[in-house]
């Protein structure tokens, strides 16, 4: 990108041309007696406006007196050239230091209103204050804030939400920055986007499909795009596995603050495969930048080529998508990186981790929960259903299973200390308990333990002691009382 001038653009063009006209001047000086003659010759061309480009002549007092002010630059003729700045640049005449105050105050209790609606508003405070002077026009109004960076803000969430509130503060207090990872697989970007184009159901029905989209932050490369009929943790992890497998396990991961990102099965699983989850802060969709310029690309050229297909179907539109990602997008120019996304990806130094199998990936997006045992039956309950805990676990007072909220047909038993999955539990079938077979009991002795034929040797010690304290007796046999005569 060329530097920008220290000027402003037209005063650049206007030294240009006018050490254009007297160029020749400098650099062949004139005899003596001969400068008013070539400065007449020069008034007498037509030369060709530098802003309009139309032709025009100049006077040749004015002529002269840019040879006079370049030949007594000796460092920067040039720069002698150009148009003085006005000596109340910077400044808004038409607002006084009163009027800039109440502007300005209105803008931070307003941010989100336009120019005209500032313009419009402040004339009707300063009728009942005439003192404060007439009311600036639109044009002065703008030209104000745009000067002290008071510019027109979205609105970022409900006007009276206190999280919205604090997003709108931080933005105010803080600046914002682009930032990129230094390598690739090092920061992933995730997150829905609901779909401008529908799709016909088998039952019949049209809907919008929500479209999870994943990023690699260094290459911008896409690491998966699927469309879904929800956003959920089921789906996030379905897609989330796909990326994983078809690249590597990134060291980090960045999403919004769904419901999907902070259920407990996305964050336990992230947590189990080693993967950094950091969530932007409510309200602040820019810092997950690189993910919304996505979805202009997804808006902009994959959904429009979709529009007039009949009938279009989720799998058509799934296959369309990553066709669409990975012969368009990943190999297409950046113009940011200076090349595509694949040849990023494949130059900058990886620090991805192989992926685990499905089956582990299945496991690990699950959540561990902790349930108390029942001891009449030994279940827990789990989703409003009871799960079986085998006999050799039965005499724990609880118990940590793992699974997925919406999968209840894979339960596993864990060990609380190492993670460790011990047994799979299955549902209560009281149906089948019916028919009285029952399973042995873990542990169990073979024969019953016989009884004890002498006291309790606690008893027997108790009674030792006593004997030889001395004490009388606590209590008169009645048996041994001697019965007197009738």
């Amino acid at each position: 990108m060329p530097e920008q001038p220290p000027f402003p653009r037209s005063h650049q063009q206007w030294a240009h041309f006018r050490f254009s006209v007297i160029g020749p001047l400098l650099a062949a000086p004139p005899e003596r007696g001969q400068l008013q003659a070539q400065l007449d010759q020069l008034a007498s061309q037509t030369w060709r406006h530098p802003i309009t480009g139309q032709g025009v002549r100049w006077g040749r007092s004015t002529i002269e007196r840019w040879y006079y002010a370049a030949l007594s630059a000796k460092q920067d003729p040039v720069a002698a050239l150009r148009r003085k700045v006005r000596s109340d640049a910077g400044q808004h005449p038409s607002l006084s230091l009163r009027l800039g105050e109440l502007l300005a105050t209105q803008h931070r209790q307003h941010p989100h209103w336009s120019y005209q609606l500032h313009a419009d508003n402040l004339a009707v405070l300063l009728e009942p204050q005439p003192d404060l002077g007439p009311p600036p026009s639109y044009a002065s109004v703008r030209r104000f804030l745009q000067a002290h960076g008071l510019f027109k803000r979205l609105r970022r969430g409900p006007r009276h939400s206190p999280g919205a509130q604090a997003a709108e503060h931080r933005f105010e207090q803080r600046e914002v920055r682009s930032y990129q990872c230094a390598y690739v697989n090092g920061l992933w970007h995730l997150d829905f986007h609901h779909g401008s184009v529908r799709v016909l159901l088998e039952r019949g029905q049209y809907a919008y499909p929500l479209l999870l989209g994943i990023l690699d932050d260094r290459s911008r490369l896409g690491c998966h795009a699927q469309g879904y009929l929800a956003e959920g943790a089921e789906e996030l992890g379905h897609g989330l596995g796909q990326g994983f497998q078809k690249r590597a396990l990134p060291r980090a991961l960045m999403t919004d603050n769904g419901s999907a990102m902070l259920a407990a099965e996305t964050v336990q699983g992230l947590a189990r495969l080693g993967i950094v989850h950091e969530t932007t802060l409510p309200y602040s969709p820019y810092q997950n930048g690189k993910q919304e310029a996505f979805w202009g690309q997804v808006e902009g050229r994959l959904l429009p080529m979709l529009e007039d297909v009949p009938d279009l179907s989720l799998r058509q539109l799934n296959e369309a998508t990553l066709a669409w990602l990975e012969m368009e997008y990943n190999r297409k120019p950046h113009s940011e990186l200076g090349q595509s996304p694949v040849q990023a990806y494949l130059q900058v130094p990886d620090v991805g981790r192989p992926c685990p199998s499905s089956q582990d990936l299945e496991r690990a997006f699950t959540a561990e929960v902790r349930r108390t045992v029942r001891r009449s039956d030994g279940t827990i309950s789990l989703g409003g259903i009871r799960f079986e805990i085998p006999s050799r676990y039965s005499h724990f007072p609880w118990v940590t299973v793992r699974s997925a909220s919406w999968d209840l047909s894979t339960v596993h038993l864990t060990d609380p200390k190492t993670g460790a999955f011990l047994a799979r539990l299955f549902p209560q079938d009281k149906q089948r308990n019916a028919d009285g077979q029952r399973a042995r009991r873990a542990g169990a002795p073979d024969t019953p333990a016989a009884p004890p034929q002498t006291l309790a040797p606690l008893l027997q010690k108790l009674l030792k002691d006593y004997a030889p304290t001395g004490l009388p007796p606590a209590y008169l046999p009645k048996d041994e009382i001697t019965p007197k005569p009738a």
